[in-house]
């Protein structure tokens, strides 16, 4: 499906970016390019810390889970938070808890108490300048899209208090409403992330040259590497490497300190706009 998708991309006809203006760059985001989006990673670059944590913690103080399985998930998160880095072995770990956690709960319930988690522990940790960044193009009247490994009603979750247009992220199996404790497909990680970006720009008929994409961590690489306008933000040690090689930009909010210009503007105020579940269904269904 993904050499399908990246196939019938390269077919459809490309029209050429605004012209520079003398001695300066093309506008960025460009104001009513309809084949244009953004495609953002969540963790550490969206959000301060990891997702599955924080509705982790949400989940023990209404009882889903004993104190030792909150243990398990704080140790991940300082992982996380310490080595700034996405470890296969603690993100199995922490996917294969939540699994078991929700197994035999209704879709709905977690839905909702999603809300709830949100509010308490997520939105304060939403980094504003990366929040901007998503601002600028939906501005611009580009779609905007979260593509994570987190659960995705998590994903949706975030993606509507933002006022984003929807999210991509894995999928929990649910028979009748229920969650059976296993995965529909593979996590969206990594390349899997790249795939459904580019299945998602093919359905879409967006141009890839002209979309941008952000993300913190080497994982997301592949996902990077696929759009015009590829950025590093909060990025650990191997993606600042390679974002420096190849000349991304680059954003670190954790201190404050700008690597490149991002050639984004603040901006303030969000719209609420419907969510994507349908899209990441969708897209698992093209994938098979």
């Amino acid at each position: 499906m993904a050499g399908e998708a990246s196939a019938e991309a390269a077919r459809k006809s490309t029209q050429d970016l605004p012209e520079a203006a003398p001695g300066g760059e093309p506008e960025f985001p460009v104001h009513g390019d309809d084949r244009a989006a953004a495609f953002f990673d969540l963790d550490n670059t969206v959000m301060q810390g990891a997702a599955l944590f924080h509705f982790g913690r949400g989940l023990y103080k209404r009882k889903f889970f004993e104190t030792r399985d909150l243990a398990r998930f704080a140790w991940q998160q300082a992982w996380f938070r310490l080595a700034g880095i996405e470890d296969p072995e603690h993100m199995q770990d922490a996917r294969d808890s939540a699994l078991s956690i929700v197994k035999g709960h209704r879709v709905s319930e977690l839905k909702s108490i999603g809300e709830e988690i949100y509010d308490e522990y997520m939105a304060e940790r939403i980094w504003p300048g990366t929040r901007a960044l998503a601002q600028a193009h939906l501005d611009a009247g580009q779609k905007v899209w979260l593509v994570t490994a987190a659960p995705v009603e998590i994903a949706q979750v975030i993606a509507r208090r933002l006022g984003l247009t929807g999210a991509l992220g894995t999928v929990a199996e649910s028979i009748g409403g229920v969650y059976t404790g296993k995965l529909v497909g593979e996590p969206l990680h990594g390349p899997a992330k790249a795939e459904a970006v580019r299945a998602l720009a093919a359905a879409e008929g967006l141009d890839l040259s002209r979309c941008a994409a952000y993300s913190d961590s080497h994982n997301d690489i592949p996902m990077l590497s696929l759009v015009g306008h590829p950025y590093a933000i909060n990025p650990d040690a191997k993606l600042r490497k390679h974002a420096r090689e190849l000349e991304w930009r680059l954003r670190d909010y954790r201190t404050g300190r700008k690597a490149a210009k991002v050639g984004i503007p603040a901006a303030a105020g969000v719209g609420a706009v419907a969510g994507g579940t349908a899209a990441a269904i969708a897209l698992h269904r093209r994938r098979r």
